[in-house]
């Protein structure tokens, strides 16, 4: 419980900055470097899915949110993409998460003492690229509609199998 409160303080004090950093558009070589984070990369998909709706792509990986319907602001998921979520699936893909207070004010001993584990991520991210992800996911994911064909063929290109499943206009 301690966790989640230190937690949930640490999003809610990051939400003031966050209003300036969401004012501004983001260039479009930084949204498509950030697609490339989360496709590749980082491997968002295999929790979050393709479509960043919660439907994962690997059955083996843990469920994860639907990031078209989150609450976060930019400084709060910036805040969840490097330090992870304690106790919970979303792993740090910040190198040096938990090891100076950076995140949440923890630090590993801390983690360890709350039993409050947490995945190893695929790779980890530096502080642009991060910056980055969060510029691709508030320019096509968060605050969007759900996932249809027109977004389906913007998101892969081209119209790939993938998006037979969304009806023709």
């Amino acid at each position: 419980m301690r966790i989640l409160s230190l937690v949930v303080g640490a999003l809610l004090v990051g939400g003031v900055l966050s209003i300036r950093a969401q004012e501004s558009t983001p260039a479009p070589e930084d949204v498509a470097a950030g697609l490339r984070i989360y496709r590749q990369k980082a491997d968002c998909q295999s929790c979050h899915g393709w479509a960043a709706d919660g439907h994962k792509m690997d059955s083996q990986m843990p469920d994860g949110a639907n990031l078209r319907t989150t609450k976060l602001d930019r400084a709060k998921l910036i805040m969840a993409i490097k330090c992870g979520v304690p106790g919970k699936q979303m792993p740090a893909f910040d190198k040096f998460a938990y090891t100076d207070g950076r995140c949440y004010n923890l630090k590993q001993a801390d983690l360890v003492k709350m039993n409050a584990v947490l995945p190893d991520p695929p790779t980890t991210l530096q502080n642009r690229e991060i910056e980055q992800l969060a510029d691709f996911l508030f320019a096509k994911v968060v605050g969007k509609a759900p996932m249809d064909r027109a977004k389906c063929i913007e998101f892969w290109g081209s119209d790939v199998s993938t998006c037979a499943e969304f009806p023709k206009p």
